[in-house]
């Protein structure tokens, strides 16, 4: 379990963890959660090509999480007036 869709998601997660931590604004934040997706979707692809249940349970729901960062950062077409908190 140390190919590269691994690789990817391990590279993926800690720049994804950089862009939200670091706070530079909404749009960067979205990104943040949008790598975390496609993160978490290698994880489950990982998880499923190498029997590993729990994984896949748990980046089903970080999939879930991180959809909903993306909306609230990226999507939401009130994003501007929720600007503030």
């Amino acid at each position: 379990m140390d190919g590269p869709i691994e690789w990817f998601a391990a590279i993926g997660k800690i720049i994804a963890a950089g862009l939200v931590a670091a706070d530079i604004g909404r749009r960067w934040t979205g990104w943040g959660f949008v790598l975390f997706v496609a993160v978490a979707l290698s994880w489950i692809a990982s998880g499923m090509i190498n029997g590993a249940a729990s994984l896949v349970i748990q980046n089903g729901a970080l999939v879930i999480i991180n959809a909903w960062g993306v909306w609230r950062y990226l999507l939401n077409p009130e994003r501007g007036a929720n600007s503030g908190k």
